[in-house]
């Protein structure tokens, strides 16, 4: 790579990205002065980290983009970094998908419920915990203090329109809200009261409890006051649940760490008002060199970038400090609202959570590593071996594998999958629904599969980098299911596009597990037991699955096609009712438009569009 010229480098905040041959970013940094910075990669290659040249000697060129300040540099390399998944920058992985308490602020009658994943803006989470079963023992605890509902929307307008309430209503574990049992005020008030004791603040929640059950027993109500002490016991089993860490003031994360030359385990415990309300880890791959005040700074990032459920907290307790302290704490201050403060605890209670912490990555570090020792030495052995039997000019990190699926010339599926650094890459799976081939011809259903893919790669490398979509770049393997047929297909959309010379082309035949490459008459034999067969194998089941699964799904659709499908404003749910008050689909398809009319919840115009759409005789 040509260094550009130093003069041309502002001397100012901003963010760089190195880039490949084929324009694809490799690396995305960020510098308080870009000439400073960028000079650095210029040296004398031998005195660079091993990672760092690695990335030096990929990239062909460097670009930049300057911006007002150090804040603004830190957000445009975090935003593009998560847009563009450069090769050279740290990943993360979360160790597992944690469990959160969710509040559902956003419905007319709130819900508690556990869930993973996905986060909907305008809802209450609390957590992460460790296990699921520890929210729901807390929830099973609280809902005799707290009745709010715990159903999903389909029971609750079941219930509703049964104008009966279930069995948790009785068992008084919920206020009844379907059949109007709580008015909207008190529900609304005890959603707050609720969420304020997940909070944290749980004194002035077991104050009313007492208060109450001693007045219930001044007034001889002693049935009432005997629920009233079994709420309160609950109550306070719950709380116990709630480790007390601190004061009652504090809000603090606690950020523990393990880490060796190529991985790092991370833990965090979320402290508010001074009780642990959950925990969180991670294992970041570090695809880059970094200090310990590096992989601090990176950790930052990847847990406040995102939305922190349970807000920001007045601190932050770090085993090192970040390279750039005073940058972070003005960021995180930003984000919070008031001033945030980033520190590593050297003595006290605060050193022996952060101990208690960092025991927990070391664990996490541990288990992780004996996990993925075996399959990263068998996947890298598998692609080495890959690229040493089939001939090709590097190891394949990316695999596209196709096949196709029909029954007979119908419902004629094509798939894509695909494998990166010998693991399955779901989200860039593809299928293709063939549109140009009649009856049974799987080698013209491969060349249209393989054109309509590779015609687009052809189409988007062409675009300004951040055009591109996600196939904007060849696989180092593309695979197919057959044999030399199969092959020769692949091979004959490669030339026609002018992609002979860049994409490695191979077919997998099934029956001896034999594999074709262009130029050799003979099959390629890999031994039963090597790593690298067992991957093509893997692939290639993975595809037939894939495409199998498509080719049902279309099957079963037009096998359950329904006259009344199709028709405009008849969604299932109507097309359902319909057919059921009528008497099934012939019923519907006698009916007069007055019948269909006279039905109150069935407006005239969907009425109107079922009679025509069933009497139109061009569909004869």
């Amino acid at each position: 790579m040509q260094r550009p010229p130093t003069g041309t480098i502002p001397d100012a905040p901003g963010s760089y990205q190195f880039k490949d041959g084929d324009g694809r970013i490799i690396y995305v940094g960020k510098a308080k002065s870009l000439r400073s910075r960028l000079s650095n990669y210029f040296q004398n290659p031998g005195n660079l980290p091993l990672r760092t040249r690695q990335m030096v000697e990929s990239a062909e060129s460097v670009e930049w983009v300057q911006v007002a300040g150090e804040v603004d540099a830190l957000m445009l390399e975090y935003a593009l970094i998560q847009r563009h998944q450069p090769r050279f920058n740290v990943r993360y992985r979360d160790d597992k998908s944690y469990p959160f308490l969710c509040v559902t602020m956003i419905d007319d009658w709130p819900r508690a419920m556990v869930i993973r994943g996905k986060k909907k803006k305008g809802n209450r989470y609390f957590g992460p915990f460790g296990h699921a079963y520890a929210i729901r023992e807390t929830l099973d605890l609280l809902l005799r203090t707290f009745p709010i509902r715990t159903c999903s929307d389909g029971k609750f307008d079941r219930h509703a329109k049964l104008g009966k309430p279930c069995l948790l209503f009785h068992i008084e574990k919920c206020a009844g809200p379907c059949v109007d049992e709580v008015a909207e005020s008190d529900y609304d008030a005890m959603v707050e009261e609720l969420l304020a004791f997940l909070e944290g603040d749980t004194d002035d929640v077991v104050a009313r409890l007492e208060a109450d059950m001693r007045a219930a027993a001044d007034g001889l109500e002693f049935e009432l006051a005997a629920r009233l002490r079994d709420r309160l016991g609950s109550v306070r089993k719950a709380i116990e649940k709630q480790q007390m860490v601190g004061s009652r003031n504090e809000d603090v994360d606690v950020i523990g760490m393990h880490d060796d030359e190529l991985e790092a385990a991370v833990q965090v415990f979320y402290v508010r008002r001074g009780r642990v309300m959950g925990r969180r880890g991670f294992i970041v791959d570090k695809a880059e060199d970094l200090t310990g005040p590096e992989l601090v700074s990176r950790v930052l990032e990847r847990l406040y970038f995102d939305d922190n459920p349970l807000g920001h907290p007045k601190r932050v307790l770090v085993p090192e400090l970040p390279d750039n302290q005073a940058l972070y704490e003005e960021w995180l201050s930003e984000r919070r609202g008031s001033s945030v403060e980033v520190s590593v605890p050297q003595r006290g209670d605060k050193r022996q959570l952060m101990d208690t912490v960092a025991q927990n990555a070391t664990e996490a570090f541990t288990r992780n590593r004996l996990k993925r020792a075996s399959d990263h030495n068998s996947r890298a052995r598998a692609l080495n071996e890959l690229q040493e039997r089939l001939g090709l000019p590097e190891a394949p990190l990316r695999i596209e594998c196709y096949d196709m699926s029909h029954l007979q010339g119908t419902d004629y599926v094509g798939s894509m999958v695909v494998v990166e650094d010998g693991l399955p890459k779901k989200s860039d799976y593809r299928r293709f629904r063939i549109k140009t081939v009649d009856g049974n011809d799987d080698f013209a259903a491969m060349e249209e599969v393989l054109t309509r893919r590779l015609t687009s790669y052809l189409i988007d490398r062409e675009k300004p980098i951040e055009e591109r979509g996600r196939f904007a770049y060849p696989p180092q393997l593309l695979l197919v299911d057959g044999g030399k047929g199969q092959l020769t297909s692949a091979m004959r959309v490669l030339d026609e596009l002018g992609l002979r010379d860049e994409i490695p082309v191979a077919a997998l035949a099934k029956q001896f597990e034999e594999i074709f490459v262009p130029g050799l008459e003979r099959s390629i034999r890999i031994p039963r037991q090597s790593e690298a067969l067992y991957l093509l194998q893997r692939i290639r089941d993975e595809s037939h699955r894939f495409a199998i699964t498509y080719h049902r799904q279309l099957r079963d659709k037009r096998m359950t096609k329904s006259v009344l499908d199709d028709i405009a404003g008849l969604g299932p749910t109507r097309k359902k009712r319909l057919t059921k008050e009528l008497g099934g689909v012939r019923a519907v398809q006698r009916a007069e438009l007055a019948d269909l009319q006279a039905l109150s919840w069935l407006p005239d115009k969907v009425a109107v569009a079922v009679y025509e759409h069933l009497h139109d005789p061009t569909r004869r």
